[in-house]
């Protein structure tokens, strides 16, 4: 072997140890952060599913009682989504469900929607937009309380030519400037609220279930 050949083999092995002992802090590393990091991102996303209901309202966890949803034309994704079950003493109290605006000014909005076992919205929250600061964005909760507009509102309440921007005849405010953003809003929220009403046994079972 010459010696450039040893020395080339040397390389390759010095590189490979680095690799392996590289890889294995990266994996050690994981399995050590990896709980802390799923902890935060679900006490985030309870405390915005938690938004969309009204407290005191449930007693259970509602990321412990979730349903895998399918895509659906109503929910506007084409990706399964989720459905988190609120429960007062084993009780369905109401649901949140992820939904998707897919016509929004500047593209897909996503929101979730809570629902009571009523039928009335509890609440909606925006996850996320692309709207435009200082116009369009008025839908995010931190902007201003326009999307508690839907508070207490059904699928019948108002009719269905109501489930409108008020521009377009319905019931809904906006900002003057800004109608394309709340038009995909308030559809997407009463399209919602119909898919809840057309699975309602399945969502709303006493204990977790049958998918829709």
């Amino acid at each position: 072997m010459t010696q450039v050949l040893r020395a080339a083999t040397r390389a390759a092995l010095v590189l490979l140890g680095f690799t392996v002992v590289g890889t294995a802090i990266l994996a050690y590393t994981y399995s050590v952060t990896r709980p802390a990091i799923q902890h935060n991102e679900d006490a985030a996303r309870l405390k915005l599913i938690a938004e969309t209901l009204i407290p005191g309202s449930y007693d259970n966890n509602p990321l412990t009682d979730a349903l895998t949803l399918p895509p659906h034309k109503l929910l506007g994704t084409d990706a399964t989504s989720q459905v988190w079950r609120a429960r007062k003493g084993g009780q369905p109290a109401a649901l949140v469900l992820e939904a998707t605006a897919p016509d929004g000014y500047s593209g897909k909005i996503n929101l979730l929607v809570g629902i009571g076992a009523d039928g009335r919205i509890t609440g909606v929250r925006v996850v996320s937009h692309k709207e435009t600061p200082g116009l369009g964005d008025y839908i995010d909760i931190a902007k201003s309380k326009w999307i508690e507009i839907f508070n207490g509102k059904s699928v019948t309440h108002p009719a269905a030519s109501g489930w409108q921007v008020k521009k377009d005849g319905g019931q809904f405010d906006y900002m003057a400037g800004a109608t394309i953003t709340p038009r995909a809003v308030v559809k997407a929220v009463h399209h919602a609220l119909e898919y809840a009403a057309a699975h309602r046994t399945q969502l709303f079972a006493t204990t977790p279930g049958a998918q829709p």
